[in-house]
């Protein structure tokens, strides 16, 4: 019988971590799905993968793989298991009738009895694992981030699949935005991540919430950043302007003298919560493309009305 070298179907070293064992039985799962892939083995790398990751995944199936790794691999590549073993199918130096009539290879199948059981070496039933968290995110408007409401999201999980073994799937989830979501707060759904194994919980989904750019507002925590245009004599004379918010339109008064990149604080006006933000209004003096002929009159008639001013003179100074 040939020796099955699970780290070297999922590509790893013999120190690999859990993390590291189970990052690549996903990668290749989904590269072999027979449902995505294109390969012509794909179906039976997709079962090998599924092996491989079934031996090492759980720690004590891995200990005991480890110790007939050692021991019982005979130089031609055969399995050779050590004097004195018996699996838990009742193998003991022989080929037993019935192997492999599962769904795994005849080598796993006489290592470990088949199945998710317990091993040869005298290890109890494996122990309940919860299931690994999955990270997703959620790319929403600044009205759907205030108001909150519903949107689709899919990802890829583990489930388990009718013959108990897990597989990854494409899932689609109606989430709940709870209203006031800000930009790289998560939202946690427990048991929505990829199932436990023998038994164990699920993971949770971990929806992290990116916020597209608005062609108003700029968000700055829970404060909003707002650029507003004035003309030169509103700036000069004063004014009052009628400006955006969240809420709709409000009146705001710009005094007399106001120069660009003044800003001005609209007290409870940012993104709504216990305790609301503001809304920062940065002005911005903006001048006609073109000017008629009065006007350019009226121009310099004030550059000659203030021709003491000089906006430059500390930087020359």
């Amino acid at each position: 019988m040939e020796f099955k070298d699970y780290y070297a179907v999922l590509g790893v070293s013999e120190s690999a971590s859990t993390d590291e064992i189970k990052k690549a039985y996903r990668k290749l799962a989904r590269k072999y799905h027979p449902d995505v892939s294109k390969e012509k083995d794909a179906d039976d790398k997709f079962k090998e993968v599924g092996e491989a990751y079934e031996a090492l995944g759980d720690p004590e199936k891995r200990a005991e793989y480890d110790n007939l790794r050692k021991y019982g691999r005979g130089a031609d590549g055969s399995f050779r298991p050590p004097p004195g073993w018996n699996s838990r199918g009742g193998f003991s130096g022989g080929f037993g009738g019935g192997a492999g009539a599962g769904q795994f290879s005849d080598f796993f199948e006489q290592i470990f009895g088949g199945g998710r059981g317990g091993g040869g070496f005298g290890f109890g039933q494996p122990q309940p694992s919860r299931g690994s968290d999955i990270n997703a995110k959620i790319r929403l408007t600044l009205e759907e981030a205030v108001k909150g409401g519903e949107r689709q999201v899919a990802f890829n999980a583990e489930e388990m699949d009718p013959s108990g073994r897990l597989a990854v799937r494409r899932k689609n989830l109606k989430v709940k935005i709870p209203a006031g979501v800000r930009e790289g707060q998560h939202i946690r759904l427990r048991g929505q991540g990829s199932a436990g194994a023998h038994g164990g919980s699920s993971g949770d989904l971990l929806i992290e919430v990116a916020l597209e750019p608005h062609r108003l507002f700029r968000v700055n925590e829970k404060n909003l950043e707002l650029t507003v245009p004035v003309t030169a004599w509103e700036a000069a004379l004063g004014a009052t302007v009628t400006v955006p918010t969240l809420d709709g339109k409000v009146s705001l008064k710009v005094a007399p003298g106001t120069t660009s990149g003044q800003r001005l604080r609209l007290k409870g006006k940012g993104i709504p919560g216990k305790t609301p933000g503001d809304l920062i209004v940065e002005l911005q003096v903006a001048l006609p493309k073109e000017h008629s002929s009065k006007a350019q009159d009226i121009y310099r008639k004030l550059a000659k009305e203030q021709g003491d001013f000089d906006p430059r003179s500390e930087l020359l100074s």
